[in-house]
Protein backbone atom coordinates (compact mmCIF):
# COMPACT_ATOMS: atom_id res chain seq x y z
CA UNK A 1 0.00 0.00 0.00
CA UNK A 2 1.34 3.61 -0.78
CA UNK A 3 1.28 6.08 1.55
CA UNK A 4 -0.38 9.83 0.66
CA UNK A 5 -2.07 12.60 1.80
CA UNK A 6 -4.88 12.08 -1.10
CA UNK A 7 -7.46 9.79 0.78
CA UNK A 8 -8.23 8.08 -1.98
CA UNK A 9 -5.13 7.35 -3.10
CA UNK A 10 -3.35 5.25 -0.58
CA UNK A 11 -6.22 2.73 0.11
CA UNK A 12 -7.37 -0.88 0.10
CA UNK A 13 -10.42 -1.77 -2.41
CA UNK A 14 -12.40 -2.38 0.89
CA UNK A 15 -11.23 0.82 3.12
CA UNK A 16 -12.27 2.48 -0.48
CA UNK A 17 -15.71 0.93 -0.56
CA UNK A 18 -16.03 1.83 3.42
CA UNK A 19 -14.73 5.25 2.52
CA UNK A 20 -17.20 5.17 -0.77
CA UNK A 21 -20.41 4.36 1.67
CA UNK A 22 -19.58 7.07 4.43
CA UNK A 23 -19.77 9.95 1.87
CA UNK A 24 -22.75 8.59 0.45
CA UNK A 25 -24.58 8.74 3.79
CA UNK A 26 -22.29 10.97 6.53
CA UNK A 27 -25.05 11.64 8.73
CA UNK A 28 -25.31 8.35 9.87
CA UNK A 29 -21.77 7.49 9.73
CA UNK A 30 -19.36 7.28 12.61
CA UNK A 31 -15.56 8.56 12.44
CA UNK A 32 -13.36 8.27 15.55
CA UNK A 33 -10.13 9.47 16.26
CA UNK A 34 -7.29 8.94 18.57
CA UNK A 35 -5.12 11.80 20.27
CA UNK A 36 -1.92 11.22 20.55
CA UNK A 37 0.08 10.20 17.30
CA UNK A 38 -2.93 10.47 15.82
CA UNK A 39 -3.80 14.24 16.26
CA UNK A 40 -1.39 15.62 17.48
CA UNK A 41 2.06 15.19 17.19
CA UNK A 42 3.92 12.77 20.13
CA UNK A 43 6.22 14.50 22.00
CA UNK A 44 9.06 13.67 24.94
CA UNK A 45 6.81 15.49 27.70
CA UNK A 46 3.08 14.78 27.40
CA UNK A 47 1.96 18.04 28.96
CA UNK A 48 3.64 19.87 25.91
CA UNK A 49 1.45 17.56 23.61
CA UNK A 50 -1.05 19.98 21.17
CA UNK A 51 -3.04 19.14 18.20
CA UNK A 52 -1.63 18.91 14.96
CA UNK A 53 -2.53 22.70 12.86
CA UNK A 54 -4.94 22.58 11.53
CA UNK A 55 -7.43 19.28 13.64
CA UNK A 56 -9.47 20.98 15.30
CA UNK A 57 -10.81 22.85 12.16
CA UNK A 58 -11.00 19.78 10.19
CA UNK A 59 -12.92 17.92 13.14
CA UNK A 60 -15.33 21.68 13.69
CA UNK A 61 -15.97 21.05 9.34
CA UNK A 62 -16.86 17.08 9.86
CA UNK A 63 -18.89 17.46 12.96
CA UNK A 64 -22.41 19.40 11.74
CA UNK A 65 -22.19 16.27 8.79
CA UNK A 66 -21.38 12.95 10.30
CA UNK A 67 -23.53 10.92 12.76
CA UNK A 68 -20.67 10.89 15.12
CA UNK A 69 -17.70 12.25 15.60
CA UNK A 70 -15.55 11.19 18.80
CA UNK A 71 -11.79 11.49 19.62
CA UNK A 72 -11.36 8.33 21.51
CA UNK A 73 -8.01 8.58 23.96
CA UNK A 74 -5.89 7.85 26.86
CA UNK A 75 -5.63 10.83 28.22
CA UNK A 76 -8.10 12.22 30.36
CA UNK A 77 -11.21 13.81 28.61
CA UNK A 78 -10.27 17.39 29.78
CA UNK A 79 -6.84 17.67 29.09
CA UNK A 80 -7.86 15.91 25.71
CA UNK A 81 -10.41 19.18 24.64
CA UNK A 82 -7.81 21.65 26.48
CA UNK A 83 -4.88 20.44 24.17
CA UNK A 84 -6.50 19.79 21.04
CA UNK A 85 -8.12 23.24 21.25
CA UNK A 86 -11.69 21.25 20.64
CA UNK A 87 -14.05 22.89 23.59
CA UNK A 88 -16.78 24.67 20.97
CA UNK A 89 -17.23 22.23 18.84
CA UNK A 90 -20.45 21.17 18.77
CA UNK A 91 -21.50 17.56 17.94
CA UNK A 92 -17.82 16.56 18.85
CA UNK A 93 -17.51 14.13 22.14
CA UNK A 94 -14.27 13.05 23.59
CA UNK A 95 -14.10 9.86 25.44
CA UNK A 96 -11.10 9.71 27.77
CA UNK A 97 -9.41 6.83 29.58
CA UNK A 98 -10.44 4.80 27.37
CA UNK A 99 -14.03 5.55 27.13
CA UNK A 100 -13.93 5.70 31.33
CA UNK A 101 -14.34 9.65 30.86
CA UNK A 102 -16.60 11.60 28.26
CA UNK A 103 -17.08 15.33 27.44
CA UNK A 104 -19.35 16.70 25.13
CA UNK A 105 -21.19 20.06 24.76
CA UNK A 106 -18.86 21.20 27.30
CA UNK A 107 -20.29 19.08 30.34
CA UNK A 108 -17.36 16.67 31.31
CA UNK A 109 -18.31 13.03 33.30
CA UNK A 110 -15.53 11.66 35.01
CA UNK A 111 -16.13 8.12 37.36
CA UNK A 112 -14.32 7.84 40.44
CA UNK A 113 -10.93 6.05 40.16
CA UNK A 114 -10.75 2.38 41.88
CA UNK A 115 -9.07 1.86 45.09
CA UNK A 116 -5.82 0.04 43.17
CA UNK A 117 -4.84 2.87 41.50
CA UNK A 118 -4.46 4.61 44.78
CA UNK A 119 -2.44 1.97 45.64
CA UNK A 120 -0.49 1.74 42.63
CA UNK A 121 0.58 5.31 42.57
CA UNK A 122 1.82 4.59 46.67
CA UNK A 123 3.74 1.67 45.21
CA UNK A 124 5.18 2.76 42.04
CA UNK A 125 8.29 4.67 43.49
CA UNK A 126 9.34 1.76 44.97
CA UNK A 127 9.27 -0.49 42.05
CA UNK A 128 10.74 1.88 40.16
CA UNK A 129 13.70 2.41 42.34
CA UNK A 130 14.10 -0.91 43.07
CA UNK A 131 14.85 -2.27 39.27
CA UNK A 132 17.43 1.06 39.34
CA UNK A 133 15.16 2.81 36.93
CA UNK A 134 16.84 5.63 34.78
CA UNK A 135 16.46 9.05 35.93
CA UNK A 136 14.29 10.49 32.43
CA UNK A 137 12.09 7.73 33.45
CA UNK A 138 8.78 9.87 34.70
CA UNK A 139 5.19 9.12 35.83
CA UNK A 140 2.08 10.64 34.33
CA UNK A 141 -0.29 10.62 36.58
CA UNK A 142 -3.77 10.49 34.58
CA UNK A 143 -6.26 9.95 37.72
CA UNK A 144 -7.64 6.78 36.82
CA UNK A 145 -4.16 5.42 34.98
CA UNK A 146 -0.56 5.48 35.58
CA UNK A 147 1.39 5.81 32.48
CA UNK A 148 5.61 5.20 33.32
CA UNK A 149 7.55 6.99 30.16
CA UNK A 150 10.74 5.88 28.99
CA UNK A 151 10.71 7.91 25.61
CA UNK A 152 13.22 10.59 27.20
CA UNK A 153 15.70 7.60 28.20
CA UNK A 154 18.88 7.44 26.14
CA UNK A 155 17.82 3.60 25.29
CA UNK A 156 13.77 3.86 25.90
CA UNK A 157 13.33 0.85 24.65
CA UNK A 158 15.84 -1.13 27.14
CA UNK A 159 14.36 0.86 29.74
CA UNK A 160 10.59 -0.34 29.07
CA UNK A 161 11.56 -3.85 28.86
CA UNK A 162 13.29 -3.85 32.27
CA UNK A 163 10.63 -2.34 33.35
CA UNK A 164 7.70 -4.35 31.78
CA UNK A 165 7.79 -7.79 34.24
CA UNK A 166 7.97 -5.51 37.40
CA UNK A 167 4.97 -3.47 36.23
CA UNK A 168 2.81 -6.45 35.05
CA UNK A 169 3.37 -7.60 38.51
CA UNK A 170 2.39 -4.52 40.39
CA UNK A 171 -0.51 -4.05 38.06
CA UNK A 172 -1.76 -8.11 39.21
CA UNK A 173 -1.23 -7.07 42.70
CA UNK A 174 -3.78 -4.11 42.53
CA UNK A 175 -6.26 -5.24 40.38
CA UNK A 176 -4.82 -3.01 37.45
CA UNK A 177 -3.88 -3.85 33.60
CA UNK A 178 -0.62 -2.94 31.48
CA UNK A 179 -1.45 -1.42 28.51
CA UNK A 180 1.44 -0.73 26.22
CA UNK A 181 2.68 1.48 24.04
CA UNK A 182 4.86 3.74 22.46
CA UNK A 183 7.63 3.94 24.71
CA UNK A 184 5.25 3.88 27.12
CA UNK A 185 3.47 1.07 29.94
CA UNK A 186 0.47 2.20 31.49
CA UNK A 187 -1.24 0.85 34.49
CA UNK A 188 -4.96 1.40 33.92
CA UNK A 189 -8.70 -0.40 35.62
CA UNK A 190 -9.42 -3.62 33.31
CA UNK A 191 -12.87 -3.83 31.48
CA UNK A 192 -12.82 -1.38 28.88
CA UNK A 193 -10.50 -0.33 25.85
CA UNK A 194 -11.01 1.64 22.57
CA UNK A 195 -12.91 -1.07 20.86
CA UNK A 196 -15.68 -1.26 23.60
CA UNK A 197 -16.06 2.71 23.93
CA UNK A 198 -16.45 3.04 20.35
CA UNK A 199 -18.71 -0.06 20.45
CA UNK A 200 -20.91 1.83 23.07
CA UNK A 201 -21.03 4.87 20.85
CA UNK A 202 -22.09 3.25 18.18
CA UNK A 203 -25.19 1.81 20.56
CA UNK A 204 -25.76 4.94 21.15
CA UNK A 205 -26.07 6.41 17.50
CA UNK A 206 -27.85 3.57 15.95
CA UNK A 207 -26.94 1.37 13.09
CA UNK A 208 -23.93 3.05 11.10
CA UNK A 209 -24.00 3.70 7.26
CA UNK A 210 -20.12 3.59 8.03
CA UNK A 211 -17.72 3.57 10.18
CA UNK A 212 -14.18 4.87 10.61
CA UNK A 213 -11.47 4.84 12.84
CA UNK A 214 -7.99 6.45 12.91
CA UNK A 215 -4.61 5.88 15.49
CA UNK A 216 -1.35 4.77 15.59
CA UNK A 217 -0.82 2.90 18.57
CA UNK A 218 -1.14 -0.79 20.08
CA UNK A 219 -3.72 0.75 22.09
CA UNK A 220 -5.84 1.26 18.86
CA UNK A 221 -5.61 -2.53 17.93
CA UNK A 222 -9.01 -2.91 20.40
CA UNK A 223 -10.49 -0.26 17.58
CA UNK A 224 -9.29 -2.35 15.19
CA UNK A 225 -10.78 -5.68 16.21
CA UNK A 226 -14.13 -3.97 16.55
CA UNK A 227 -14.11 -2.49 12.93
CA UNK A 228 -12.59 -5.86 11.56
CA UNK A 229 -16.36 -7.32 12.72
CA UNK A 230 -18.40 -4.76 11.96
CA UNK A 231 -16.95 -5.29 8.44
CA UNK A 232 -17.74 -9.25 8.46
CA UNK A 233 -21.08 -8.14 9.81
CA UNK A 234 -21.56 -6.17 6.26
CA UNK A 235 -20.82 -2.78 7.89
CA UNK A 236 -18.60 -0.14 5.58
CA UNK A 237 -15.38 0.39 7.46
CA UNK A 238 -11.87 2.16 6.87
CA UNK A 239 -9.18 1.79 9.51
CA UNK A 240 -6.83 4.28 9.09
CA UNK A 241 -3.22 4.51 10.13
CA UNK A 242 -0.97 7.49 11.57
CA UNK A 243 2.45 6.06 10.32
CA UNK A 244 5.45 5.93 11.80
CA UNK A 245 9.03 4.31 12.44
CA UNK A 246 7.84 2.80 15.99
CA UNK A 247 4.95 1.01 15.27
CA UNK A 248 3.85 -1.13 12.93
CA UNK A 249 1.01 -3.24 13.99
CA UNK A 250 -1.57 -0.99 13.05
CA UNK A 251 -0.04 -0.23 9.46
CA UNK A 252 -0.04 -3.65 8.74
CA UNK A 253 -4.12 -3.79 9.41
CA UNK A 254 -4.93 -0.02 8.20
CA UNK A 255 -6.64 0.40 4.98
CA UNK A 256 -4.70 3.48 4.33
CA UNK A 257 -1.46 4.85 5.89
CA UNK A 258 -1.15 8.14 6.20
CA UNK A 259 2.08 10.39 7.34
CA UNK A 260 1.41 10.83 11.13
CA UNK A 261 -0.78 13.45 12.23
CA UNK A 262 -0.05 16.03 9.30
CA UNK A 263 -1.38 13.36 6.94
CA UNK A 264 -4.36 12.44 9.40
CA UNK A 265 -5.37 16.31 9.50
CA UNK A 266 -5.06 16.33 5.28
CA UNK A 267 -6.98 12.78 5.07
CA UNK A 268 -9.99 14.67 7.77
CA UNK A 269 -9.69 17.80 5.34
CA UNK A 270 -10.55 15.31 1.99
CA UNK A 271 -13.29 13.26 3.80
CA UNK A 272 -16.39 15.08 2.68
CA UNK A 273 -15.62 17.51 -0.21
Amino acid sequence: MNTGRNPSASITAAGADGLAALRARPSSAVVGLDFDGTLAPIVDDPAAARAQPGAADALARLAPRLGGLAVVTGRPAGVAVEYGGFDGIDGLVVLGQYGRERWESGTLTVPEPPPGVAEARAKLPGVLAAVQAPPEVFVEDKGLALAVHTRRCAEPQVALDRLRSLLAALAERTGLVVEPGRFVLELRPPGMDKGHALRALLAERGAPSAVLFAGDDLGDLAAFDLLDELRADGVPVVKVCSGSTEVAELADRADAVVDGPPGVVAFLDGLLP
